[in-house]
């Protein structure tokens, strides 16, 4: 990989570079013209069971809007599915649904562990693909969900406002729980693993839910079954970013999980998050999605805010606190991307490389 679109990798590993890279985290691409006119013609599990279309929605991110990397076209619930559930995903009614929800010992325990290269090869050769396709050209990052956020979903059997069924687990089911978090972590992890065989260059773990959790189960019922997940992975070769939604009150406690990179969201301050973790992993983020519906003077002060938070140094992937939303208009994320693109260099003063260094005691943390 040449300097020119290693930045995200060398990001993740504190490694100097010119400038902040930058992605955005999608929601299905759906801000996209170009994503839906491929989304018109095919159902939304097709679109991700179908890996030259996989692939093509996957690269036009790069194409269109020029970010520093390419996130694979999937969905986390496939994984659920794989497992044995019967997964649904109806136009206009919701989201995706599990019919037939988990409600106890006996339902967890007929859900299987699958061989990710069987039940889940449309994936891997979606990956391969895109990597094939993107000659070099950028990074690619494989994903899945934690295992509490998966649990939060087949639980409830859908998308909630408060998640209670699963949230009454952590108190009067709890051993169930662990049952069926322990598999999920198994899943997982086999599934990431074969991603990087595949082509993943980079590995995500998205925590949606875990901000559900207070206290001690935070640890117990998410950060745990992460840790257990990271350990599994080749992060020598292949950095894991850990996001980790509404959990800024435990900044340091999710880099202990052996992460490369902590996703911060909009509502976790980049500053004092740097200061927390230091140099132990690098920082993901963070401007807050809506952001991206203000005038483009807007948007430039708002990410100028982010990178001056974080200040000088390597270690800064910027992105958006969370997926992007579907009424955002192209030309914001474009100039959001070149404006990050431009400014962030100045920010990189300890690059001995770098053309924009001003003085020689510039950019010590």
């Amino acid at each position: 990989m040449t300097q020119m679109n290693d930045y995200l990798i060398q990001a993740c590993y504190r490694r100097p570079t010119p400038r902040t890279p930058v992605w955005i985290m999608r929601q299905a691409g759906r801000y996209l013209p170009e994503y839906r006119a491929v989304r018109a013609k095919v159902d939304f599990l097709t679109l991700c069971k179908t890996p030259a279309l996989a692939a093509e929605v996957t690269i036009q991110p790069v194409d269109i809007v020029g970010v520093d990397a390419a996130i694979i076209f999937s969905d986390i619930l496939v994984v659920p599915e794989a497992m044995g559930m019967r997964l649904v995903v109806e136009e206009g009614k919701g989201g995706p649904r599990f019919p037939d929800r988990i409600t106890g010992r006996d339902a967890i325990e007929k859900l299987a562990v699958p061989d990710p290269d069987d039940r889940l090869r449309y994936v891997m050769d979606a990956l391969s693909l895109t990597r094939k396709t993107l000659d070099g050209r950028v990074p690619l990052i494989g994903f899945a969900g934690s295992p509490w956020t998966l649990a939060a979903y087949m639980v409830e059997g859908s998308g909630s406002k408060d998640f209670a069924r699963v949230l009454e687990m952590t108190r009067g089911s709890r051993d169930d729980l662990h049952v069926l978090l322990g598999k999920l972590a198994r899943a997982v992890s086999a599934y990431l693993r074969a991603q990087v065989e595949a082509g993943a260059q980079v590995l995500q773990i998205f925590d949606t839910w875990g901000g559900l959790l207070k206290g001690g189960d935070f640890a117990e019922f998410s950060l745990n079954y992460i840790e257990s997940i990271v350990r599994e992975l080749p992060t020598d070769r292949v950095p894991v970013i850990v996001f980790c939604k509404d959990c800024g009150h435990s900044i340091e406690k999710i880099a202990a999980t052996g992460c490369q990179t902590v996703g911060l969201d909009a509502g976790t301050e980049i500053g004092p998050a740097r200061r927390a973790v230091g140099s132990a992993v690098s920082l993901q983020g963070n401007l807050e999605p809506t952001l991206l519906r203000a005038e483009p003077g807007v948007i430039r002060e708002k990410a100028g805010e982010i990178l001056r938070a974080y200040g000088r140094g390597s270690g800064h992937i910027f992105n958006l606190g969370h997926g992007i939303l579907p009424d955002i208009p192209v030309d914001h994320v474009k100039e959001l991307v070149r404006f990050v693109k431009e400014e962030s260099a100045q920010y990189h003063t300890d690059n001995p490389d770098n053309p924009n260094r001003k003085g020689h005691n510039h950019g010590k943390e």
